[in-house]
Order: structure tokens, then sequence, then C-alpha cells
């Protein structure tokens, strides 16, 4: 399946912060529906070495929401769109070691369901890059089907689309966290039979808390934290606890109304609910070890961010042993595939959803704006608006395959 469409991005400086109230309002302007028509595009026997413009790949469908800023990308810049079949990974290869492409300039991914036909970029697809690509920007938010250390090392600056799914993906956590603490599981299932119902009537009332002054505790405080932290303090009264790698500013600590704690052993013990935020290259964080750190019976833990972050055969022995009293994941270690012990408690204390919290349409209008600023960003002399991978950097492009 397709990457994830939900990690958090870096930590905001103040030029992200801009971009942050500058995307939303964009799709807000252009979220009434796809475009009627398309800016012509070349095809792939395009001689993209006979103008002097630079050459912007685009793989994956044509533009569907955004015809102004494209028609803006293509009137600067020569685009170059492969047909599906040359997206395959064999073609793929077999056409960058041909060149037939030429010297482009950028890589533009517009769309997190297409445009990955060729698989992962490892170091035998980017090897095989002209040297004359300055930027690779894709939709999604997850960038770990990309060697985006190497893209660096080559000066390529790999841009993601966190920032468009960051409202969406809060969202949903705040129904997950919801559903933690109401028993929905249990309501849920239990409606399908009046015996279920009656019970469920009376029962589900000790295992349901109110969220007002119930402790949040966030692992990671990029975008989604961020919003997440605020929905939550705003309009359940919550107190918000959030652990990261970098503390934030003081402001926005005050401006957020949340809390910092120096370890993660920390704020899990001070949570009744643990959301993780955090990116897929912070290990393995929900464990037999960090999950003997919850208050013992009262425990909940949210994911809407990677799978890989926990063990999930270890979260399954502490919801069995009531340990943890409710667990909500909407990603997965082997996605598809449902971890079997949780699916059997989906019933009961587990909440378990399809990857589903960044999929909005206002999220995908957002990828596709938010890739093509990138490029026209990079391409014109300017910074990124969502770079991921600016410590990897090397301005001397030649000296790293």
């Amino acid at each position: 399946m397709a990457e994830p469409a939900n990690t958090p991005m870096p930590p905001l400086d103040a030029h992200l912060s801009d971009a942050a109230l500058r995307i939303p309002r964009t799709i807000r302007a252009t979220a009434a529906g796809p475009a009627s028509s398309h800016p012509p595009l070349f095809d792939s026997t395009a001689a993209a070495s006979a103008t002097k413009k630079p050459v912007v790949l685009h793989i994956g469908d044509p533009i569907q929401y955004n015809p102004a800023t494209y028609a803006a990308l293509s009137s600067a810049y020569t685009v170059i769109r492969p047909p599906t079949a040359e997206r395959s990974r064999p073609e793929f290869l077999r056409a960058l070691r041909e060149r037939r492409w030429g010297d482009f300039d950028a890589v533009l991914r517009p769309f997190w369901g297409t445009g990955g036909e060729m698989g992962r970029w490892d170091r035998e697809l980017v090897s095989l890059l002209p040297q004359s690509v300055r930027v690779f920007a894709s939709a999604g938010a997850g960038f770990d089907w990309a060697d985006v250390e190497l893209l660096g090392a080559r000066g390529i600056v790999y841009c993601n689309g966190g920032l468009a799914a960051a409202e969406a993906v809060a969202d949903f956590a705040v129904a997950l966290v919801i559903g933690t603490f109401r028993a929905l599981p249990y309501s849920l299932a239990s409606s399908r039979a009046e015996k279920s119902f009656e019970r469920c009537h009376d029962d589900a009332t000790q295992r349901s808390r109110n969220l007002r002054s119930q402790t949040l505790g966030l692992v990671g405080l990029g975008n989604i934290g961020q919003q997440l932290a605020r929905k939550c303090t705003l309009a359940f009264g919550m107190t918000v606890l959030y652990y990261d790698i970098e503390r934030k500013p003081a402001a926005l600590e005050a401006k957020l109304g949340v809390r910092f704690c120096g370890s993660l052993e920390t704020l899990i013990r001070a949570s009744d609910c643990v959301v993780l935020c955090a990116p897929s290259g912070a290990g393995q964080l929900i464990n037999h070890e960090s999950l003997g750190w919850f208050p013992a019976g009262k425990g909940r833990l949210v994911n809407v961010a990677r799978g890989s972050l926990v063990d999930e055969e270890a979260l399954a022995d502490a919801l069995e042993a009531g340990q943890l009293v409710a667990a909500a994941l909407d990603v997965h270690a082997a996605e598809p595939r449902v971890n079997p012990r949780l699916a059997a408690l989906a019933d009961d204390r587990v909440m378990l959803t399809c990857h589903n919290a960044g999929g909005t349409v206002e999220t995908h209008v957002g990828f596709e704006e938010l890739a093509m600023r990138n490029v026209m960003a990079v391409l014109g002399g300017g910074a990124p608006i969502t770079p991921v991978n600016l410590q990897y950097l090397k301005t001397n492009k030649g000296g790293a395959d």
C-alpha cells in the first residue's frame, strides 16, 4: 500500500510557521472540487534538454484540485509526466539509465496514491538521478519510502506533505482519544443485540470517564501534536503534557497550555492517555518496559503516527492483563494486516481503524498544492516550505554516490 500519510512534521521554525498559516487558506479556497481541465503535459518522449527552462518530472496522476498553481508551474518550467507503464520499477530504472527525460531539475509527486509504482527510492534509484535534480516534493507525510539521507547527500531537498495532513490527523486523534475514555468499542459492538445492548447500557457507565481534567500525554509536539493540544485543552479542558527530543520555546508552550516532560517515562507515568505523534525514526517507543510505566488499570494508548513505534504483542499482553484499559490504533506494524490478538479485543477495549487519520479531501488538496509550491520555491531560488532532510544536505552534489 502507499506510504502512510500521517507522520508529524519536524519542529516548526519561523518559516514553517508562516507556511502553516498560508496553506490552510489555500486549501479552503480550492476545496470546491476537482479541476475540470488540466494544462497540457509533455509525454515521456519530450526532449527535455531542448529548452532552457528547468524541467520537472511529474510522477503520478494529473493535477485535480489546484489548476491555477499547476498553470503557474507549467508556465515557469517544462513538465514531463511519464505514463503509468514507464513508472514500473524496471522501466523507470531503464528510463533513468537511458536519460530518457534528460537532465530534469525536480521530481514532483502530488498524490500519495499514485506515483510510487517504482517502489522505494533506495540507492539503486537515487544513484541514477541526474546531477541537476535539486528537489523532490511528494504528497504524504510519511517519507520512509525514500532514502532522504542519501537524497540529501546528493544535494536534493526532500519535501513532504505533512503540513497539509496535520489538521485531519489531529481531528481523527481526538475521536480516538474520546473512544478510549468513553468505551466506544464496547458500546458500538453491544448495540448489535438486545441483551448486550441492555447490559452495555448499565456497564459502560463504570468504564467511561469525562475528558475534562484528564491528563493527555503527547509524544511529539510537531504540527499534529500542536493542533491536538490546542483542541483538547480548549474543547475539553484536558491537562496536556508533552515529550519531544527538543523542548519547544516557552512562548509556544504558554500559547498551547502544555507542559514539557524531560523523559518518556515521566510523561507516561503522569498521563491518563498517551498519544503517539512521533515519526518512525523514533524507534519502538511502546514495549514491555514502557508499558509498565502506564498507571496500572487506568492507562490508555492512541497511535496515529507509525505502527513500528509499538510492540503490538506487548500491547496485547498489557491489555489482557489489565495494565491498560483501552487502546486505539489507526496505524499497524504489518499493514494492511492487523495483529490478531488486538483484533480479538476490538469489540471490547481496542479501537482499530485502517490508516484513515490523514485521509480527507482537504488533505489531498493540500498535498497537491504543497508539493507544487515546494518545487516552485526551490527552483525559484527560495527556501523549501516543508523540507525533512536539510541535516543531510550537501552543496557539492557530485560527491555522494
